[in-house]
């Protein structure tokens, strides 16, 4: 089965995962400790952000660590693109309105 990014960030619990790799590479062991799960349980969700190329591996020794595939994160970020302007777009509207109310409130 064909998994994307957006089916791994779907999911709390790799959203965490990401969050917690974002900052250092980490064993899935080191994962598990930040979860009220079982290491397989944590083990399944990185194989998920594996094969949807979110997080890559990396042997040191006997160990395997998890690092955050950042080139992958900028398809998602690309997709947000669209939505954070007519964000954007929207706030500045109802700051517009905001400012003329005050202005017809003095």
């Amino acid at each position: 089965m064909r998994r994307d990014v957006f089916q791994a960030i779907a999911d709390p619990t790799r959203r965490a995962i990401i969050a917690l790799i974002a900052l250092q590479a980490m064993t899935p062991n080191a994962l598990a400790e930040h979860f009220h799960t079982s290491r397989q349980a944590v083990s399944k969700h990185i194989k998920i952000l594996t094969e949807c190329e979110l997080v890559k591996q990396e042997q040191q020794g006997r160990e395997i660590y998890y690092q955050l595939e950042i080139k992958k994160m900028k398809e998602i970020d690309k997709w947000l693109e669209q939505f954070r302007k007519i964000w954007e777009k929207r706030f500045n509207q109802l700051d517009q309105v905001l400012s003329t109310m005050k202005k017809q409130k003095k």
